[in-house]
């Protein structure tokens, strides 16, 4: 029997009737390390060609696409749904199933987390488990009125979640003016609280829109600010409270400079750096962070997925 002869049996036993390759191996005589070679040039050759059925075969391959574009870690990418209603909740499972198996295979010391819908859908799919030796810390200020989708709240939850430590950064997202978050930032605790943030092995962040549907143009942005301002500066969004332009790069704005938050030249430092965000509201500024190489890693939907890879910008 020639070379070609034997590449085709061993596919055809292996792929259609469905032998092991020691199994394979017992009946045509051959080392188990010889099949593999044969199965492995039967897939070269175009000899054997796989496809799948599923639809989600192609999120997978947006993966790929994704990572190769943008220079990502890793990415996931779920389904859009048909109301954009859900869409905080399909991420969030998403998200989910990604953190419970990085946490698992990564094992990291500590991890800083921000605040919003996608994030507080995601702690609650998550699977509990009993990580004591882990820090939970907030990456940024929170919102001076209670919400369950406050970054004291979600860090909390992660934290109880994880039956890990929590590390809150109790002081507002925004300073009220430039002067004050100066002082603020000056204070040792304050200091020490930033330094640490910098250190976490991964961060999980959702981005911000500059629309209406924005829970930060909504809830936290300081009193009087307007958004029609931040938009004629250039701002397509933000990440951690910071107003970014097209390219990810920092607006010219006071608000830049009254924002309580890891500084994102610090952020860059994070080794795992991953950010959940979807829908056509999302699509500029998510373009804008993976065009800056602000994510090491994104979840997301199909359309935005596609969009991405469309525009990359």
């Amino acid at each position: 029997m020639d070379n070609q002869q034997l590449m085709v049996k061993a596919a055809w036993l292996y792929h259609v009737e469905g032998l092991t390759q020691a199994q394979i191996g017992e009946r045509m005589n051959l080392t188990r390390r010889r099949v593999n070679e044969l199965l492995a040039a039967a897939l070269e050759s175009g000899v054997v060609r796989i496809s799948f059925s599923s639809p989600l075969s192609e999120n997978v391959e947006l993966e790929g696409e994704l990572c190769r574009r943008f220079g990502l870690q890793e990415a996931v990418v779920a389904p859009t749904p048909s109301d954009p209603g859900h869409m905080h909740a399909v991420l969030g499972r998403s998200a989910a199933t990604f953190l419970d198996r990085l946490i698992e295979s990564r094992q990291p010391r500590s991890i800083g987390v921000g605040w919003g819908a996608t994030l507080n859908e995601t702690v609650q799919q998550m699977t509990p488990a009993n990580a004591p030796q882990i820090k939970v810390l907030s990456l940024m200020g929170g919102l001076t009125r209670g919400s369950e989708i406050n970054t004291f709240e979600i860090v909390r939850r992660f934290a109880k979640v994880l039956k890990a430590e929590c590390h809150y950064f109790a002081a507002p997202i925004y300073a009220d003016s430039m002067q004050s978050h100066d002082v603020i930032m000056a204070q040792p605790v304050f200091r020490e609280f930033l330094r640490e943030s910098s250190s976490v092995d991964l961060s999980f962040l959702s981005v911000g829109d500059v629309t209406g549907q924005s829970l930060q143009v909504r809830y936290g942005l300081p009193p009087q600010t307007d958004i029609g301002e931040l938009v004629r500066a250039g701002a397509v969004g933000d990440l951690l409270g910071h107003y970014l332009d097209a390219d990810g790069k920092p607006i010219d704005h006071p608000l830049n400079r009254q924002v309580i938050s890891l500084d994102l030249n610090a952020y860059r430092d994070i080794p795992s750096r991953i950010i959940a965000s979807g829908g056509l509201h999302k699509q500029a500024i998510l373009r804008a962070t993976l065009k800056a190489g602000l994510a090491t890693a994104i979840v997301t939907d199909a359309d935005s997925a596609r969009a991405l890879l469309a525009n990359p910008g």
